[in-house]
């Protein structure tokens, strides 16, 4: 899947932050960062599949997978770095390998540094990640997320539509089960026939 690579973009109040979709070999330049990042979301109380406290080394191997998804074309990740590259947030595209849904992609950890958010940064990387999808031929995007949470608040914000809910789909990072509200959202032209 290829789309648009790099943007340089202002997000409310802050410096220039650039958003840029990464390939494998930039992923594992950039591990260190985005573990850090996995760590500090995890510590900030967001469900996105882990329990707190999360381990470094933990991390690091997490996003060391997800160079091989990306090499392999499975996942697609962005990366927005500031001016001195601190990595500050990241969202992924997760692709189905089945013949029947080339049309659609799971929207995955959308996560912003708690140092970073407020400044429209979270809005930026759903942007970058759904114009890449509608430029290559992805028609429908879905999420699941954390009901009554931040982030659901931020998705209905953005257009996605709400389809309903899961009770106790997962734990919270400090073990509570909390209920999962799943999303989607129409992209680009209209859906092809398979």
């Amino acid at each position: 899947m290829r789309g648009p690579r790099r943007r340089a973009v202002r997000p409310r109040g802050g410096a220039a932050v650039r958003v840029r979709r990464v390939g494998s070999a930039a992923l594992h330049a950039r591990v260190d960062a985005l573990a850090e990042l996995l760590v500090d979301t995890v510590e900030g109380g967001a469900s996105i599949g882990f329990l707190a406290p999360l381990d470094r080394q933990a991390a690091l191997a997490w996003w060391r997978e997800r160079a091989e998804g990306v090499a392999a074309g499975r996942l697609a990740v962005w990366v927005a770095e500031d001016d001195g590259n601190r990595v500050l947030g990241t969202v992924g595209l997760d692709f189905p390998d089945k013949p029947n849904s080339r049309h659609r992609a799971e929207l995955v950890k959308l996560m912003v540094h708690r140092d970073a958010r407020g400044r429209g940064l979270g809005r930026t990387l759903l942007a970058a990640a759904e114009e890449s999808a509608a430029s290559t031929g992805v028609t429908l995007l879905h999420l699941d997320t954390e009901t009554d949470s931040p982030a659901e608040r931020f998705y209905d914000a953005a257009g996605w539509t709400r389809i309903g809910a899961i009770p106790d789909y997962a734990a919270a990072p400090h073990g509570v089960l909390r209920p999962t509200s799943i999303y989607y959202k129409r992209v680009g032209s209209t859906p092809p026939t398979c």
